[in-house]
């Protein structure tokens, strides 16, 4: 089989029908990702393929930056302020090196895609590959809209901040019919939760201001919370993000609670049940608020972030420096939390991710026994980060067919910084198709393409529409 033909992971002629016919056009809902909502509104062309591939401001690629390291390549060439077409070759020699990695696939796939390159890239052929590429990023069809777009995309909803004014979603909302797609916030209150971090006080105050309310107590915090999900509500967003890197459960009272709260304020440090305490405290507040507004609300878990402190010190988060977290009893916090708030009968709508793949049975069984009222109400959310490859996506599928009900699933999200990642969904599209046409193979599913392809297309598409309710 030749690189990346039209059949690649596709192992037998069911997989290849339940795609080529059935799931491969579909559209795209991207339920979860980073992309820059001002980048999107102001629409510019990228001057080259290293600012798109590799470093746009804060925006990096650190899934490359990571593999380039591996490779030798100097920090000047990865986020420093290297010499842009040494960056682009310096990434062409550690794409050579990556067979077996999904960025050798994915590199390709966004060649093949948006720009017709068919040739693998290598130092050799990066030159002819930069050319090409950087004559095409000048036209119109490469401005971010256009690429959203042409790719099929029907909704981008970004990572937004509590606090924040969502000034370039308001823009974005007044020219939706322009754009041909919907662009809506998720609200992601990492700065909220990190309680423990330098800061956390001034962040009270923006928070306060921007929810018109004063926070001097727990309470006070929660109301600004819920005056926030009121508007970003009224902006669109029907989600919640949450990275839970540990965690366990514990309960405080309320006067203890505000004791922490002030204490965080001042900057003192806090104990480690006095964080915890705080967060089961918060993640309550925020699962009646996700439960009120009828909101999804996901949880990233069991993260290692910024293993490396003098590199985190120097280059700061999301640089490269993550790793899979080893918590082993994180789900048993998670399944008191669930517990308490199921006594209550507010659990929202949700779905688990973990890093560490040992606990995807773990959530698979423990979502199951808090499911009801809606289709799947809770899910085994994509194979996450460093399991996004095709074995990683192979054994998500694997477990939640297993424990629940695969036909129900919300399928894929991009989870990337980058306008060209919407290859990833195919990516993942080809990997269902071959997990049901091996079923098929086996004998334990109907050999009935119609049937297989309503599924294939409700995971790839139909499923995430009527879950979230974006378009309601």
């Amino acid at each position: 089989m030749k690189l990346l033909d039209k059949d690649f992971l596709l192992e037998n002629e069911m997989a290849k029908t339940l795609f080529h016919d059935y799931a491969e056009k579909m559209p795209i809902i991207d339920y979860h990702c980073h992309l820059s909502p001002q980048a999107i509104y102001e629409n510019k062309n990228y001057p080259n393929i290293s600012r798109i591939w590799l470093n746009e401001g804060t925006y990096g690629d650190h899934y490359k930056w990571r593999l380039m390291r591996a490779n030798g390549v100097s920090e000047d060439l990865i986020t420093g302020d290297g010499d842009e077409y040494q960056k682009f070759l310096a990434w062409a020699d550690t794409i050579e090196h990556a067979y077996g990695n999904p960025l050798y696939e994915w590199t390709h796939l966004e060649l093949r895609r948006f720009f017709g390159i068919d040739e693998p890239l290598t130092v050799k052929s990066a030159p002819q590959i930069w050319e090409k590429a950087n004559q095409l990023l000048a036209t119109d069809d490469f401005k971010p809209r256009n690429l959203i777009k042409n790719s099929n995309v029907k909704l981008v909803a970004t990572t937004d901040d509590p606090a924040s004014d969502l000034h370039y979603h308001k823009l974005l909302q007044d020219e939706e019919a322009e754009s041909g797609f919907k662009t809506v916030p998720a609200m992601r209150p990492d700065k909220l939760m990190q309680i423990d971090k330098p800061g956390f006080g001034e962040y009270l105050q923006t928070l306060a201001k921007a929810a018109g309310v004063t926070i001097n107590s727990f309470q006070d915090l929660a109301k600004a919370l819920r005056q926030r999900f009121k508007f970003f509500k009224d902006m669109g967003s029907r989600l919640s993000d949450h990275s839970l890197p540990s965690y366990h459960f514990v309960e405080l009272s309320e006067a203890e609670l505000d004791q922490i709260l002030t204490k965080a304020a001042d900057g003192a440090t806090l104990t480690e049940r006095e964080r915890d305490g705080y967060t089961t405290a918060l993640l309550e507040v925020l699962m009646k608020l996700n439960n009120e507004f009828d909101w999804v609300m996901q949880f990233h878990i069991n993260s290692l972030r910024d293993a490396n402190k003098p590199m985190y010190e120097k280059l700061g988060p999301d640089t490269g420096f993550d790793s899979m977290g080893t918590q082993p009893d994180i789900v048993d916090g998670i399944q008191k939390l669930m517990t308490k708030m199921s006594a209550e009968g507010v659990v929202p709508k949700m779905i688990f991710y973990s890093l560490n793949p040992n606990d995807w049975m773990e959530l698979a069984t423990l979502m199951q026994s808090f499911q009801g009222q809606t289709k799947q109400r809770i899910q085994l959310g994509a194979a996450w980060w460093f399991n996004d490859t095709a074995e990683g996506m192979d054994e998500q599928l694997r477990v939640f067919a297993q424990q629940s009900l695969l036909p129900n699933f919300v399928g894929m999200l991009t989870d990337s910084r980058s306008f060209l990642s919407y290859p990833r969904h195919e990516y993942f599209r080809r990997v269902l198709c071959n997990f049901f046409g091996r079923l098929v193979a086996q004998g334990r599913v109907p050999d009935d393409a119609e049937i297989l392809g309503k599924v294939v297309q409700n995971i790839a598409y139909n499923n995430a529409h009527e879950y979230f309710g974006f378009f309601d």
